[in-house]
């Protein structure tokens, strides 16, 4: 996982109710070597025809939405199957951050896992937001994960809402496992202390 601190980068308004992980990315492209990225097969059905053409009305074939990093999405974002390959697309294609009113559980959590920062706004705010991107020049967003914050491009500021785990792993750059290792030190003088004072346990 790279670590994310802050960043600004251009937004992309993404839009639909209860868009699901097989739009995200369909399943026939899951059994793909993932080494090689996911990234080709974001949106594959969205973006593609059938002969492999890009689709002109697809946000992400249009300039300067090509070059987005954070996506503005619309309610349930992620819903339907708890595959990660849709989440490994949306990292895999260069995303860094979601911002939207709510997302799947299960696709919630495993963006967290992935590094990927899912910001939950109200519906009236994100709705503004998606219009506003479509409509108006100032198109970047910054998202801090350090001053907990979202700047829009009107210069408004909200609150990031993380949790503080999941924060403190995103701007280390490791997982939850790498993050308990990192603390070998803390954990090693407190065991040796506790089995100073309780000997009866060290038999």
């Amino acid at each position: 996982m790279q670590a994310f601190i802050k960043e600004t980068a251009l937004a992309a308004p993404i839009l639909g109710r209860n868009m699901d992980t097989d739009q995200i990315i369909p399943a026939r492209f899951l059994k793909m070597d993932r080494t090689a990225g996911y990234g080709p097969y974001l949106f594959h059905d969205l973006r593609f025809t059938q002969d492999g053409a890009e689709r002109d009305d697809f946000i992400l074939n249009q300039e300067p939405f090509r070059q987005s990093r954070i996506l503005v999405t619309d309610d349930n974002f992620g819903c339907g199957s708890s595959r990660e390959g849709a989440v490994y697309a949306l990292h895999d294609y260069g995303i860094k951050a979601l911002i939207g009113p709510s997302f799947g559980d299960i696709f919630y959590n495993n963006s967290l896992k992935n590094g990927l920062i899912p910001v939950k706004l109200p519906e009236d705010v994100v709705a503004k937001l998606r219009q506003d991107l479509l409509d108006g020049e100032a198109r970047g967003i910054t998202i801090d994960l350090g001053a907990e914050l979202v700047t829009l491009p009107d210069g408004t500021e909200h609150a990031l809402v993380i949790d503080p785990f999941w924060r403190e792993c995103i701007m280390k750059g490791v997982d939850e496992v790498e993050l308990t290792l990192s603390y070998m030190p803390e954990i090693k003088t407190f065991e040796d202390r506790y089995l100073a004072e309780m000997r009866w346990i060290d038999r």
